[in-house]
């Protein structure tokens, strides 16, 4: 095998990486041909690599599997190659459907991290952990912004987490409620920063019912954010995951007395928005800041005031729910929206290590392999067309 680590070309710039540079000193010490393209943006400098031993070069076309993180700008796609990238078309995103067009007609095979699962049916790698992380931190970090209660420096501007820990120490959390969404693993990094806050896990019954001196939070499942449209009870998760579009959401229960909300779920197209934009526009909505690491763009949304995704150099927008349209952030009248789309860029070096070692234990010996399954069933798109299991773009791909 020939790889390359690619330089991201999307902008913003994202200076994650697939790989650091010990690991990739590892993999060309286990006799793989590595090579890195040259870069200013990323987390791990050029000379990082070179002083791993591992080539860094302008010229990748010599290689046949490319390595990135973001979407591959289209007149920076290589044809008849290998790539690795989130490339966010398998949910028929309007706005990349020109990406994947420009990837069949340029004869590439694309592996998107986030189709690469096992037997079971599991992502075996990903981001998100560090993007729930980072979404946390984030939430708190606008709720600080917009009371004025607190100061809360940004995550970006911290070395490491290990770093944000420390700073943690020192912040006096006002009484606030927090409800986060979600049982995977962004939500699991969203309620690891939570806890590592001070900030105490509560049942959702307790949530609902109790008042407190303190700062909450809940995590929710689906069984309590929806309910079944035919009146029966909801007793199987995986039938929530398998029908969704037989299920409306339960999520107004928690309405009235949460501050801040994480939205750390996966969502599926035919699922219901936790809310409408009629009920942010009744008095019991008290949310002010939501935190949507989701980050699907509304209309088909979880969260219909999703109306962009937030940049790190400017993470927060208003949203005034009785007009249904953006506005200044941290205004009274509106809900402060946090919606950065790449959320584990503020975190790169914990989150691109961490990466990579998933990439090295789950993927690199599928590669090695003439016959892969795993890899079958993660080609999005080859040979000019699209991948086994992914027939259902055909119409968005042929879409205008």
């Amino acid at each position: 095998m020939k790889i390359a680590i690619i330089r991201e070309g999307k902008s913003p710039a994202d200076s994650r990486v697939p790989l650091n540079p010990s690991q990739c000193k590892a993999l060309r010490d286990n006799g793989l041909d590595l090579v890195v393209q040259t870069s200013q943006v990323r987390c791990f400098t050029d000379e990082d690599y070179k002083k791993e031993g591992v080539p860094v070069v302008e010229d990748i076309g010599a290689y046949e599997i490319m390595l990135g993180v973001k979407e591959v700008p289209i007149d920076q796609l290589i044809a008849n190659k290998t790539y690795f990238f989130f490339s966010h078309t398998i949910k028929e995103q309007v706005y990349n459907r020109a990406l994947l067009q420009a990837i069949v007609a340029k004869n590439i095979r694309l592996i998107d991290y986030e189709t690469i699962t096992n037997d079971e049916g599991a992502r075996v790698i990903a981001f998100g952990k560090f993007a729930g992380m980072v979404g946390a931190h984030n939430a708190l970090w606008t709720y600080g912004k917009r009371s004025r209660k607190f100061e809360l420096p940004r995550m970006k501007d911290q070395y490491d987490y290990a770093a944000a820990k420390e700073v943690y120490k020192n912040i006096l959390w006002p009484k606030v409620k927090i409800c986060l969404t979600g049982t995977g693993r962004v939500a699991g990094g969203a309620s690891l920063v939570l806890e590592d806050m001070g900030i105490k896990k509560v049942r959702p019954i307790e949530y609902v019912t109790k008042d407190y001196d303190h700062p909450v939070y809940t995590q929710l499942s689906s069984f309590f954010y929806a309910k079944r449209k035919d009146g029966k009870v909801f007793d199987q998760l995986q039938d929530f995951y398998d029908n969704p579009a037989t299920y409306d959401s339960d999520f107004d229960h928690f309405l009235p007395m949460t501050d801040i909300m994480i939205n750390g779920i996966y969502w599926d197209n035919d699922a219901p928005p936790f809310f409408t934009l009629s009920q942010m526009q009744q008095d019991n909505f008290n949310i002010k800041v939501i935190a949507d690491v989701t980050c699907d763009i509304a209309p088909v949304s979880s969260i219909p005031s999703t109306l962009r995704a937030s940049t790190i150099a400017d993470p927060v927008f208003g949203f005034n729910p009785k007009t249904g349209k953006e506005t200044e952030s941290f205004l009274d009248d509106g809900i402060d929206m946090m919606t950065i789309d790449n959320l584990p860029n503020e975190l790169p070096r914990d989150a691109s290590t961490a990466f990579g070692q998933m990439f090295m234990e789950q993927v690199i010996p599928e590669l090695r392999k003439s016959d892969s399954e795993m890899m079958k069933r993660a080609t999005v798109a080859e040979e000019g067309g699209l991948g086994r299991d992914f027939g259902y773009l055909k119409g968005y791909l042929e879409g205008a």
